[in-house]
């Protein structure tokens, strides 16, 4: 019966040790870039007269859409690319949070200022049908990679 308890402890003492030596080893933190706040809030001032111009509401400033927009110009300078990868987790989470009924998001790519983001965004239908959407919260995030090309994130949602 003794060595029986005493297997059994030293089993149970190998798996904690084990495990703990698995706790210690450091998983890469992925970087997160400094926003550019000037350029956020420039393209949100732009895209709200620019609604309002076509009768649309300005579309009110959300810190939820705001995490995940940063969340996700982070992830692309990571990849170094655009793109909308994992866009239903961002829309099912602010949804979720923010008890929104559609989500939509425009990315751009390696435009020194808002307006030249906001004017491309604009040269294509799709991106301005969601700035010119039924939307009434948004949230833009504009952060620079270590090349110095700015990388945007703008979500919508209603």
């Amino acid at each position: 019966m003794k060595i029986r308890l005493y297997h059994a402890f030293m089993v149970l003492f190998a798996f904690v040790a084990i495990s703990c030596s698995k706790e210690s080893i450091q998983i890469a933190d992925k970087p997160v870039a400094e926003n550019n706040v000037d350029i956020e809030s420039e393209l949100l001032r732009v895209v709200n007269n620019y609604r309002e111009t076509k009768g649309a509401t300005a579309l009110e400033f959300s810190a939820v859409a705001y995490t995940y927009a940063n969340e996700h110009t982070d992830y692309m300078i990571s990849k170094g690319n655009l793109s909308h990868d994992n866009f239903s987790a961002r829309a099912s989470s602010i949804s979720s949070q923010e008890n929104a009924q559609y989500v939509a998001e425009n990315v751009a790519k390696d435009y020194e200022t808002a307006i030249e983001a906001f004017e491309n965004w604009l040269e294509s239908s799709d991106h301005r049908k969601t700035i010119e959407g039924e939307f009434t919260h948004t949230a833009v995030s504009v952060k620079k990679d270590l090349q110095g090309k700015l990388y945007y994130t703008q979500l919508f949602f209603r």
